[in-house]
């Protein structure tokens, strides 16, 4: 999966795109409410190669993209098939250099309007830490609604979390 958009441009990750990726990554701010801790020089290759094995969405298999603004990665999306039928998940992560300009929002509502139309999926779903309101904002920003909070149960950093569940149907575009 390839696509642009007005500002960015968006694909399979590349292995010249590591030093970006880290840089994402390797901020502590960024990872805060993600499930891992911000990468390290000694696990970063090992991490980004993940990303780079995840280039097609399948039943079996994650996608991670790559988003390129100017001539910079950004950003990162995450799509995977759940366990029920046609329903997807999403996940992302920017970085701070980028905030506030709408290239997350751009990134991810045209990633939401591809799965629908070109993978022909039922349901998209977010799943996040409570505590996250830039991603509480860009999923309610891209027609998402809040469909559960969950109290304390994840147990993530050597504490429990809340988290919110956010969903959306091809019905409702």
């Amino acid at each position: 999966m390839e696509f642009t958009t007005e500002r960015l441009t968006i694909r399979p990750f590349q292995s010249t795109d590591l030093q970006d990726v880290f840089a994402i990554y390797n901020d502590e701010d960024t990872c805060k409410f993600l499930l891992h801790n911000k990468w390290t020089q000694e696990d970063m290759q090992e991490r980004f190669n993940k990303k780079l094995a995840n280039s097609v969405l399948s039943k079996e298999s994650k996608l991670s993209l790559a988003v390129i603004y100017e001539t910079k990665v950004v950003g990162d999306l995450s799509v995977w098939y759940t366990d029920m039928k046609d329903t997807v998940e999403i996940g992302y992560g920017f970085s701070n250099e980028v905030a506030g300009k709408g290239l997350a929002t751009e990134a991810v509502s045209t990633l939401v309007n591809k799965l629908f139309s070109e993978f022909n999926v039922h349901r998209i779903q977010a799943n996040l830490d409570a505590r996250n309101t830039a991603s509480q904002k860009l999923c309610e920003r891209i027609g998402m609604r809040k469909e559960a909070h969950f109290i304390q149960n994840y147990w993530n950093k050597n504490e429990w979390t809340d988290s919110f569940v956010y969903g959306m149907l091809s019905s409702d575009l």
